[in-house]
């Protein structure tokens, strides 16, 4: 028995047992974290240096690429280094900076994917105000409002875990600092009052959940109204791409926090907390460039503007 004061380090959860498997693991996520670096530093570039692109659904895109940078660039590393050096360990201070990290970054793109629902709404169903609802100013308030918010969430979900007494060891069933696996190591009915922290966090994940939902049902209905088949493809493919990323995201977030104990096992877990925390920083890039013209144009012009210099 131990407590949170003479735990020094936590052991992380190896995804295998032998060094072969672990080598694979390392160069499996080294692919995925090289495709997400590229595919997020590619749109950052484009929308910097396009100024087509200076508007406020490619902003918030940008916000959205910078937050998927810092997520996956906040678990992924450690595995890999992990994996290749063939230890488990994370020192107590860098599992705290961890949690505090992955939480601000994760809340911030949920609470984005949300004012991006906002913008959809407003570019397909109020057009005409659409330059006063969502000015430079506007804009900068609600990307403002996602990353405070989520900073906010993150302190206090941090410094309420790691407050609490831990007494079942220091073995974290996960690649990296999560919140729920530290809880399991606390005392007692002590981790009733994170629990109490968490279900006001998920009050306000649904209230965002059912805002999207809303939006979105407007958005069908105006599209739908429009009787120009060119212009109702122009519609769904500017919504659709986000739709498809915030459908990824959600789920896989919800059943990774919401699925019921008796389902829970080490490797479903593993396999859950990979598909929101891993797959969507590496997947978004491709969701938002493929159905997107202006975006591909874009990244065109850029990758042909490095190519020339080069030569």
């Amino acid at each position: 028995m131990s407590n949170s004061s003479s735990i020094t380090q936590f052991l992380l959860l190896a995804f295998a047992d032998t060094w072969e498997l672990q080598f694979l693991h390392f160069w499996l996520f080294l692919g995925i974290y090289l495709a997400a670096l590229l595919g997020n530093g590619l749109i950052i570039t484009a929308i910097a240096y396009d100024n087509r692109l200076h508007t406020p659904m490619y902003f918030f895109l940008l916000n959205l690429s910078l937050l998927d940078l810092g997520s996956i660039s906040t678990t992924v590393p450690k595995t890999m280094a992990n994996s290749l050096w063939e230890t488990r360990a994370i020192s107590y201070s860098a599992c705290v900076a961890q949690v505090f990290s992955f939480l601000f970054l994760i809340v911030g793109e949920y609470c984005l994917l949300t004012v991006m629902a906002y913008d959809c709404y407003v570019a397909i169903c109020k057009p005409l105000h659409y330059g006063t609802l969502l000015g430079s100013s506007a804009c900068a308030k609600m990307a403002a409002a996602a990353w405070g918010s989520a900073f906010l969430n993150a302190v206090l979900h941090t410094a309420n875990t790691f407050s609490l007494p831990l007494c079942q060891g220091n073995a974290v069933d996960q690649f990296f600092c999560e919140i729920p696996q530290i809880l399991k190591l606390s005392c007692s009915d002590s981790y009733l009052r994170e629990v109490g922290i968490i279900a006001v966090s998920l009050s306000v994940a649904l209230g965002c959940f059912v805002f999207i939902v809303l939006s979105y049902g407007q958005i069908f209905r105006a599209v739908l109204r429009i009787p120009s088949e060119h212009g109702r493809h122009k519609a769904f493919s500017t919504c659709l791409p986000h739709l498809s990323v915030i459908s990824l995201f959600a789920s896989s977030a919800m059943v990774a926090y919401l699925k019921p104990p008796s389902t829970s096992s080490p490797s479903l877990d593993l396999v859950v907390t990979v598909l929101y925390s891993v797959v969507p920083p590496a997947v978004n890039p491709l969701i938002y460039s493929m159905r997107n013209q202006e975006l591909k144009d874009a990244l065109k012009k850029l990758i042909q503007s490095v190519v020339f210099q080069q030569q």
